[in-house]
């Protein structure tokens, strides 16, 4: 309790003194400190409230009672090592099979996205018996040193690309290489993977695995095109490699329509293996991976038993039952599609408004807003962008941010329980802001 009565002068200038400056925060220049949350809102030391469009870890609202309940309960009553036989982690894991397809029925439970990737790594690697993996450009699959390795995104500021990952370009139709114009842009960028494979080939080297988002959010917010990911499988699988779906961001429901984003690929597609986390905690640490038998029995038979001392232990299953109850009980996917929907025709409507409005995309409550300052050149406009995120935390009291290769879309990745009013609101702001913008630019 004694921090909370820390003036918020104090504690950012304890924190700067005390944590790693590469642990950034939000609005670094005039952070806003936190206090409460409840729902979709924050609450910062004055009780001021903020409009939260960026937490899409706390995935059925902040403080959910239902989930706080669960948690405290569960702990009142055992908290133990995951290697005690018990309940919850496999009501959990039989819960969890039944979102998914037959075939991805063992589960593997930890404390992180990252872990969960890392994981999925070791599956995928022990399963083939191969080393090299394909990645989209502008891809981040986690913090871990073996997931640096296969993120563009952050290798590419370090030491590099290794000579085991191969790049693939990210199937953007907006502005990659083939547009929305393109007959069918999902095969012709599943092509280009399949040019990558034989390269790789070429080369002496064999595939061990495709790893991708179902929907890329720091590449800023893709959605891929129809057939993309079915006929990327094919090309892996004839390679002696397997696909993985990274879900940390996008899965349990986000998109509304489905509870996996793969899943919007079409019924007929199924990863090898799926990777979980964020939204599955709602902040607490919960990570999955779901694969198959053939998969898990390599993994065994190398002889070395896998340990997570946490992952799955009676607290966390016990927390993640609780999400996947307020999800069906809130009918919380309904409400990504149709509060989604509607954010996304508000935002479509704006941009016939606003030149600099380049594109509106997504799906459900996964929703990127791109600025460009010329709509012919998509010359992406950064500058405004930040000062878009900027002015709607100061003025407006509306927490969003921005991702991307340039930093010029505007994302929305909120809580679940994210209103019609809200999106409403977001909306009227943006404009203003951007009506803002462009009277300044004329003087």
């Amino acid at each position: 309790m004694a921090l909370e009565k820390l003036r918020k002068e104090e504690t950012f200038a304890m924190r700067k003194r005390l944590i790693g400056q590469s642990c950034r925060l939000f609005y670094s220049d005039d952070p806003v400190k936190i206090m409460k949350a409840r729902g979709q809102y924050l609450f910062d030391e004055n009780g001021k409230r903020y409009l939260d469009c960026i937490s899409n870890v706390h995935h059925v609202g902040h403080c959910h009672p239902s989930i706080t309940k669960a948690a405290a309960e569960q702990m009142d009553l055992l908290n133990t090592n995951a290697r005690f036989l018990h309940d919850n982690i496999v009501m959990y894991a039989d819960r969890l099979a039944a979102t998914l397809p037959e075939k991805l029925c063992v589960f593997y439970f930890v404390n992180s996205g990252s872990e969960a990737n890392d994981l999925a790594l070791r599956l995928a690697q022990q399963y083939t018996q191969h080393q090299d993996v394909i990645v989209l450009d502008h891809a981040y699959h986690g913090h871990l040193m073996s997931l640096i390795d296969i993120s563009p995104y952050k290798f590419r500021k370090l030491a590099g690309q290794k000579e085991w990952v191969h790049v693939a370009p990210i199937p953007d139709t907006y502005r990659g290489i083939y547009r929305e114009d393109h007959p069918n842009p999902g095969q012709a960028y599943a092509d280009t993977v399949k040019d990558l494979i034989e390269e790789v080939h070429r080369k002496g080297r064999k595939i061990s695995a495709f790893f991708a988002e179902s929907l890329p959010s720091v590449g800023g917010q893709i959605i891929l095109p129809e057939g993309y990911s079915s006929k990327v499988a094919e090309y892996v699988r004839s390679a002696g490699g397997v696909f993985v779906a990274d879900e940390v961001q996008t899965g349990f429901g986000r998109v509304g329509s489905h509870f996996w984003a793969f899943q919007l690929q079409g019924e007929d597609f199924c990863p090898d293996i799926v990777t979980m986390g964020k939204p599955m905690g709602n902040g607490h640490p919960l990570a999955c991976v779901a694969t198959t038998v053939e998969i898990a029995g390599a993994f065994t038979a190398n002889g070395v038993e896998y340990f997570n001392t946490f992952g799955g232990n009676p607290v966390s299953c016990a927390i993640g039952l609780a999400v996947l109850d307020v999800i069906e009980k809130e009918d919380l996917r309904g409400n990504a599609t149709r509060v989604g929907a509607h954010l996304k025709d508000l935002l479509t409507k704006l941009q016939t408004q606003h030149q600099i409005i380049g594109d509106v995309r997504g799906v459900g409550l996964f929703v990127g807003l791109e600025l460009v300052s010329d709509r012919d050149q998509k010359t992406p406009a950064t500058e405004t962008a930040a000062r878009v995120v900027k002015r709607l935390k100061e003025e407006d009291q509306i927490c969003v941010s921005t991702d991307g290769p340039w930093e010029n879309v505007v994302k929305f990745k909120p809580p679940m329980c994210f209103s019609m009013e809200d999106a409403e609101l977001a909306v009227q702001c943006i404009d203003r802001i951007l009506t803002d913008e462009k009277e300044a630019s004329d003087i």
